[in-house]
């Protein structure tokens, strides 16, 4: 619950950029791209008030994050792809090439290779992915089929990975399966009963990767190279661990959240499947297309339409053969995150052929690319991603001083402040945060989706459906 207060101090910078217009020239794209750079949204806006946009430039500077590349698809095209920033601090501006580690949006790509197999009919999407493997075998007596693996319903564990530093000795796919040195994740298992519940397993996808190399006798990044990202024109991307030396000079370099750089740079993920795709967002973008093609009956040399009607069709959790899944009829999208060291990105791409693909190189860069989400769907006219309105109630700012003190909550202490005819909260460590009046006793924030009821005794926290209490310490 601590990702409520999860804005940071901002500061000046000047934020360089080049790019490209690739479907078409004219003021009408470029005017689009002015006003999205002017036009980032929070998840909450104020009714009324003509001062909730953020600047791209700002919000760069006050998250740390020193590059952005953006792909904009818009009638089943490519419509504009720019780079904002640098690829690191003091370096060259970015570019439409520039790579970005895809963290977990490697897991989507990486799905199309196992669903071409299943179309070629060397595998079953039911059945017992032991059957394939050859050199390791998920241990224990339940049975995972392939497509529990695909959409995090195998009962399987770990979560996601954190890579290993520059320099760190590297585990083999087996080493890591196994929890095994030098892994530093912990052993991949079955402790909940296959296909019963949803929990995203980025061990999942390690399992679906070693299924691939044991099916193929190829390494991960030939075997992905030659049946995805080939076919489909990915002709920047690989899922090669580490980068190659000489192509390092291609990769935007890694920030922690403060604005340091990762130490030793890039980290390397031999969990590929699961982490390891290098690449930019307009190859990203033309995964994408091509899902979105294939879709409404064109071109498909990846799969064919009734496996992509397959793979974009809701399990649990609204989960699909690799992408999560939303929308509503007439509006269904597919979308995918990525989180690695110094790395975030995000990509959302509608059925009907609209989309947008971010890629950042620093830790706070998932939230900006939401706010860039927003702002892109506020421009498009999408009928998701937009931010919530509010308005703000005619209070007596009296009644502030009357909330004014410190809750102890799960996660720490929030201490209310009246600030003038202001009210804030602030978890220990954290920025403080504005409380915005919806009736005496409701309140709501604008930088994250969450609303606040102060009593007298205790206040709580509403977000995602969940409520978490804090109660007041009495002095």
């Amino acid at each position: 619950m601590s990702a409520v207060l999860s804005r940071f101090p901002r500061a000046l910078a000047l934020v360089a950029f080049s790019g490209v217009v690739l479907a078409q020239t004219g003021g009408s794209v470029e005017e689009r791209i002015g006003r999205i750079q002017n036009g980032l949204l929070p998840p909450v806006v104020i009714q009324g008030d003509s001062s909730n946009a953020l600047k791209l430039a700002d919000e760069m500077a006050a998250m740390h994050v020193p590059g952005v590349s953006i792909a904009m698809i818009h009638g089943g095209r490519i419509e504009w792809a720019r780079g904002f920033g640098v690829v690191r601090i003091g370096g060259a501006p970015v570019t439409t090439e520039t790579l970005f580690q895809a963290a977990s949006i490697s897991k989507p790509v990486a799905a199309l290779a196992v669903l071409r197999l299943v179309e070629a009919g060397k595998i079953r999407l039911d059945a017992d992915v032991n059957d394939y493997l050859k050199s390791w075998k998920v241990p224990g007596t339940q049975i995972v089929t392939v497509r529990e693996l695909l959409t995090h319903s195998a009962g399987l564990t770990v979560h996601g990975f954190a890579g290993y530093a520059a320099g760190a000795p590297l585990p083999t796919l087996p080493q890591v399966l196994n929890g095994e040195k030098p892994a530093n994740s912990a052993a991949i298992r079955v402790d909940v009963k296959p296909g019963t519940v949803w929990r995203y397993s980025g061990g999942g996808y390690v399992v679906a990767q070693q299924m691939l190399e044991d099916l193929s006798g190829e390494a991960f990044p030939k075997l992905m190279h030659d049946t995805v990202l080939g076919p489909i024109g990915m002709k920047n991307s690989t899922y090669e661990q580490p980068l190659p030396k000489d192509r390092l000079g291609e990769a935007a370099m890694p920030y922690r959240m403060d604005g340091t750089p990762v130490e030793g740079g890039p980290h390397t993920y031999p969990e590929m499947a699961a982490a390891g795709l290098w690449t930019t967002p307009s190859d990203l973008a033309r995964y994408a297309l091509q899902v979105q093609g294939t879709l409404a009956g064109g071109p498909h040399p990846v799969l064919s339409q009734a496996m992509v009607k397959q793979m974009l069709t809701p399990g649990l959790n609204d989960w699909g053969l690799g992408p999560e899944l939303g929308g509503s009829a007439g509006h269904r999208y597919f979308q995918h995150g990525g989180a690695n060291e110094g790395y975030r990105c995000q990509l959302v791409a509608y059925e009907a052929g609209d989309g947008v693909v971010i890629m950042t190189n620093g830790d706070a860069g998932g939230q900006l690319a939401m706010e860039i989400v927003r702002g892109v769907a506020h421009e498009y006219g999408w009928p998701d991603f937009q931010p919530k309105p509010h308005a703000v109630a005619k209070v007596d700012a009296k009644i502030f001083d009357s909330y004014a003190g410190d809750y102890q909550s799960q996660i720490g202490v929030f201490t209310v402040t009246r600030e003038g005819d202001q009210l804030f909260a602030r978890l220990a460590g954290q920025p403080k945060l504005r409380l915005y009046p919806e009736s005496e006793r409701e309140f709501f924030m604008t930088a994250v989706d969450a609303t606040v009821t102060l009593e007298a005794t205790k206040m709580t926290l509403h977000q995602n459906g969940n409520d978490m209490a804090a109660v007041r310490v009495m002095k």
